[in-house]
């Protein structure tokens, strides 16, 4: 297909954009979640590191976040999650403010060096005290918790010792989970081992614009082999300690890489893009497999799944769901452009982004909310059988706060209603989608961004602290509540 014609809207000019916008969000309300089922799943998602501060207090110690804030550069300005929403001291009326969304489950995770610090041993008891308060805090509120075991904050000590390109690291892991498990698999049935791994390995061992900040593809492949490893070794732990059946389940972010024409090297060069982005996960997860060409592809850039005896049956562990991130999705071509070389001196072929001069948020991502219907649509065709939740979706925009801190965010309520619209059409094509958590509950720490980039539906003033919903939180809200009446 010639996907710059097929993702492209049909007015591709800022101003006719904004016009659409407006219209959108002018009509969102009454029809966003139209064609969702009566029992659809909506939350709100947050995770340890980007709200909970307090990160050296009840035997909490340092992660890989908290290390790699202090080296210079590698965040804006120099900023840290040491204090972040300090949702750490103010997590009741946090979780009120979630019950008040009227949402039914608050998807967040756990901070391992807060519940194991150093990544070894027992359990800390004050640690896990304060998740104790939370699952207690959203059940008392009617709020259905639904926790992530790994959003990237890794314990320091573990990262000292190897990290995620080392083998112990997943047997750690697996550790760890069952620690959680048995303080509170008695009230939670959903479980999330990790979020978005391709993060962790690509970010953080091949790119080093997260932490840890390495440069190594071949350790990031490793990373990624241990990251999976580290999740099928803690599903088998979870299940066998859990006192009820539980709802087990990975978030993985994806989009869509599509050709920038017919091709063979554009076609190539999608190919390439969804092999190391998508199938590298996916096909070991569900088919207990790695994609033979993503392996060829990975020995040009001198770089081995370092695959055990063993491995690929603990990963391909039953899934009772697959999370889903989607934010943005690209456009690949492997034709050079001017003065560029066939071929990287790796020997890998040329590839490239193909800009859209589409719509973009504050990060710089294209808006495509067809691409989130044709992810869909493709899970459901290529790993049938497996329940969809949306775990993250959401936009970060340049808000402008009133002097009652109150932010008018047209743009981010269009860009909700647009994506879950899309939700609506994948189900309508035959994807089993059961739920959407919008990211995020509140603005954060947005990691290298620091606080420059603000994705929450509610804002918060990091002077005072003060929480106040955005106009998106209020759609949200009311989308939330006449699904909510379909129920009766």
């Amino acid at each position: 297909m010639d996907a710059t014609t097929d993702i492209r809207p049909a007015e591709a000019n800022a101003e006719a954009n904004a016009e659409a916008n407006a219209a959108a969000t002018a009509v969102a309300a009454t029809d966003a979640a139209a064609g969702l089922p009566a029992d659809f799943l909506w939350g709100v998602a947050t995770s340890s590191y980007q709200i909970e501060g307090a990160v050296a207090e009840d035997g909490r110690t340092p992660s890989i976040w908290d290390t790699f804030c202090r080296v210079p550069g590698a965040v804006v300005d120099g900023e840290n999650g040491d204090t972040a929403c300090d949702h750490y001291h103010r997590m009741p009326d946090d979780v009120a403010l979630i019950a008040g969304l009227g949402v039914d489950s608050y998807r967040f995770s756990i901070a391992w060096p807060r519940v194991q610090p150093g990544g070894r041993g027992p359990a800390n008891a004050a640690g896990l005290a304060f998740y104790d308060r939370l699952v207690d805090e959203l059940l008392a509120k009617g709020v259905l918790p639904w926790i992530t075991l790994y959003h990237w904050d890794l314990p320091q000590e573990l990262e000292d010792a190897g990290g995620w390109p080392t083998r112990d690291t997943a047997h750690r892991f697996a550790d760890y989970a069952e620690l959680v498990m048995d303080a509170l698999g008695d009230r939670v049935r959903h479980w999330t081992t990790l979020n978005e791994p391709w993060c962790s390995a690509m970010l953080g061992y091949d790119q080093g614009v997260h932490a840890p900040g390495r440069t190594h593809f071949p350790d990031a492949i490793k990373a990624v082999h241990h990251l999976l490893l580290g999740h099928g070794l803690a599903a088998q732990r979870l299940r066998a300690a859990a006192p009820e059946p539980i709802q087990l389940g990975i978030t993985l972010n994806m989009g869509n890489a599509y050709p920038a024409s017919d091709r063979q090297a554009d076609r190539d060069a999608a190919r390439r893009a969804d092999g190391l982005g998508a199938r590298l996960y996916l096909d070991p997860l569900i088919h207990g497999r790695y994609p033979a060409d993503v392996i060829s592809d990975l020995a040009l850039r001198g770089a081995e799944i370092p695959v055990q005896d063993g491995d690929l049956a603990a990963i391909s562990e039953p899934l009772d769901m697959l999370g889903v991130n989607y934010y943005s999705s690209h456009v690949f071509s492997g034709t050079p452009e001017d003065g560029e070389p066939e071929t990287r001196p790796s020997g890998e072929p040329y590839s490239r982004i193909v800009p859209q001069n589409l719509p973009v948020t504050a990060m710089g991502w294209d808006i495509i909310p067809r691409g989130l219907t044709d992810l869909l649509t493709r899970l459901g065709r290529d790993y049938p059988g497996l329940p969809l939740y949306i775990t993250e979706n959401g936009a970060a925009f340049d808000d402008t706060a009133d002097a009652d801190g109150r932010v008018q965010d047209d743009d981010r309520t269009a860009y909700l209603a647009d994506h879950i619209r899309a939700v609506a059409a994948a189900r309508a094509a035959g994807a089993d989608v059961r739920g959407y958590f919008a990211w995020s509950l509140m603005d954060n720490f947005e990691w290298a961004y620091g606080y420059d980039k603000r994705f929450g539906l509610v804002r918060v003033d990091y002077d005072t602290q003060r929480r106040t919903l955005k106009q998106s939180a209020e759609w949200y809200r009311d989308t939330v509540r006449r699904s909510r009446e379909q129920r009766g």
